[in-house]
């Protein structure tokens, strides 16, 4: 700022001054306003399903974590099925600890395996239909 010399330039300056004040009033009011929107309940909650659902990790491991699960579940029910002994029951429940984590931990292996196993079924048949 230039040096003030006379009454006019004094109220200049402070005009300038009333005006840049006003301006940076509008935008902390309307900054806060935005801060209070954000801030409401039901825009985290948005904002956070919106962060989740375009994050491809978080999908690919929670993904990988339920086919753990459910392959987990599925070895135990075809090891223990219906029986009562205990020594097979516990076994289930190993069987099902490991094969869920192994599963959840390694899902892109998995992955793979599954879809070298899918092939070589499907082109069995295929080649056993072509063979009449």
């Amino acid at each position: 700022m230039e040096n003030i010399n006379s009454v006019a330039d004094i109220k200049n300056a402070i005009q300038l001054l009333e005006e840049e004040q006003t301006v940076k009033g509008e935008q902390l009011k309307e900054q806060l306003y935005l801060t209070f929107e954000s801030l409401k309940p039901i825009n985290l909650l948005k904002s956070t399903i919106k962060d989740i659902s375009s994050s491809p990790y978080l999908i690919d491991n929670i993904l990988g974590t339920a086919t753990g699960l459910a392959s987990g579940y599925l070895s135990k029910r075809i090891i223990v099925g219906a029986s009562g002994n205990i020594l097979r029951k516990l076994f289930g429940v190993v069987l099902q600890l490991g094969v869920t984590n192994m599963v959840a931990r390694h899902p892109e292996e998995v992955k793979s395996l599954s879809h070298l196993l899918f092939q070589r079924i499907f082109r069995k048949k295929e080649e056993g239909s072509e063979k009449p």
